[in-house]
């Protein structure tokens, strides 16, 4: 009986991953409403997948490599949940700053709703953003 089991659960896995292995081509290649309701694939608003129209125009940026080099900025905005304290010595640490243009670049955010903390290359900037972060600061790059 135990060998009968053993078979059966055999023949039920590899007869569901050819189902699925078949469920996924035809998912890929658009034929997916003749699907069972059950088996159909759930797509959110969040991971919809955009497809342009044949006749739609598609702009390639070839110059990504340049792009990458421009002078890009991290902008921290103002959260009103952290002190100036927190936000200067984070500010510091992230960029190496002196505490007097940590101090500048807290209160411009505080006052204005945002400002430039650092400017340079994406690869520095994004470490930069990935310090302040660490205390949850709210930051983004800009290019």
């Amino acid at each position: 009986m135990n060998e009968t089991r053993k078979a059966q659960s055999a023949k039920s896995r590899a007869r569901s991953a050819w189902r699925m292995a078949h469920d996924e081509e035809r998912i890929t290649h658009g034929a997916w409403q003749d699907l069972p309701a059950a088996r159909r694939p759930q797509r959110s608003a969040l991971n919809a997948v955009v497809v342009p129209d044949e006749d739609e125009d598609v702009l390639i940026d070839d110059d990504i490599g340049i792009r990458i080099d421009a002078p890009w900025k991290v902008v921290l905005y103002n959260d009103n949940i952290h002190t100036f304290d927190e936000v200067i010595l984070q500010l510091q640490k992230a960029t190496g700053c002196s505490a007097q243009r940590a101090e500048k670049i807290a209160f411009e955010a505080h006052h204005r709703g945002k400002a430039v903390a650092y400017s340079g290359e994406f690869n520095e900037c994004f470490g930069v953003m990935g310090v302040l972060r660490e205390i949850q600061l709210v930051v983004e790059i800009e290019g």
